[in-house]
């Protein structure tokens, strides 16, 4: 009897691992990727908590700076998870996106190079940003409130000799001053989405809200991406999500799935990205992936 087309000896299951391999190998190789035509500029946002959102930030961010790359992340969120895993200073004091948002430092005052790439740096985030919504209201007209990063972008644009080929925001998981900001400053959205239950609760709103923002704040905004994370292969609830959104989002939703991986949620504990923490590893290659298909699909549509 012959073993062809068997689970141990061939068929589906090797020829999908043969296949893993290759795009695992070709993730690795590429030594380069696109510049983009002007820098583009990523606001990472979810109104739902949990979901990657930072994780995606900054290994995006890392992966493409592997490539060559210049990439700036800016940290928007209090807690500054995205400046621990860019080894990047931001205890209470250090110049940071606070000082930016009230006022009192300039965007280029305040960045850091992080420790893995000479051409990643990092905007840093400390506790004191989460007062700066309040100051950001009772210090300047009503009419400024929103469009405060855009200027400190702005200005740092004009001042920069070179510009980042890729900016990434990383966003508190809420609509308030701080993501509206990082709306008004961006040209497109990136939204991370996590296969698992109630994956696509609060969406709805969210896509209300970025369409809010086209259509008075800024009418150059577009939701470009959407990545699938904490995908699990195994599970029938992993691919019911990936198929639901691929049918409802099918020029957004990214091929390239990020999957469950250890090795991912330890990196930041080491103030490192996943890319350089294990790049072997599964989490490192998806993510690896991910920023080449982000810049192959920017090339193309001539971003």
């Amino acid at each position: 009897m012959s073993n062809i087309g068997s689970p141990v000896f061939g068929g589906a299951p090797l020829a999908r691992e043969i296949a893993d391999n290759a795009r695992r190998l070709a993730a690795i190789n590429v030594t380069s990727l696109p510049h983009p035509a002007r820098t583009r500029v990523f606001t990472i946002s979810n109104q739902k908590g949990g979901v990657g959102k930072t994780t995606t930030a900054v290994n995006l961010a890392a992966a493409l700076a592997s490539k060559g790359l210049e990439v700036l992340v800016i940290d928007l969120d209090p807690q500054g998870n995205a400046s621990t895993a860019l080894g990047v200073e931001h205890s209470s004091g250090t110049p940071s996106m606070y000082d930016v948002l009230t006022g009192e430092a300039s965007l280029n005052d305040v960045i850091r190079q992080s420790n893995e790439y000479k051409n990643l740096k990092c905007a840093p985030a400390t506790i004191d940003l989460a007062g700066s919504e309040i100051e950001i209201v009772v210090n300047r007209p009503s009419e400024e409130w929103n469009f405060v990063l855009r200027t400190a972008f702005q200005k740092y644009f004009a001042e920069s000799e070179r510009r980042p080929d890729y900016i990434f925001i990383d966003c508190p998981p809420s609509l308030g001053i701080l993501t509206i900001n990082a709306f008004v400053a961006a040209t497109e959205v990136l939204i991370p989405i996590q296969c698992e239950y109630y994956a696509l609760e609060g969406l709805s709103q969210l896509l209300k809200n970025i369409n809010l923002i086209q259509e008075r704040l800024n009418p150059g905004l577009s939701l470009s991406s959407i990545l699938l994370t904490m995908y699990d292969g195994r599970t029938r609830l992993s691919q019911q999500v990936v198929e639901d959104v691929r049918k409802h989002f099918p020029d957004q939703a990214m091929k390239t799935l990020i999957p469950r991986s250890v090795r991912v949620s330890e990196a930041p504990s080491h103030q490192q990205t996943v890319i350089s923490y294990d790049r072997s590893s599964q989490g490192a290659i998806s993510y690896l992936e991910a920023a080449i298909e982000l810049a192959n699909r920017g090339a193309q549509l001539g971003r």
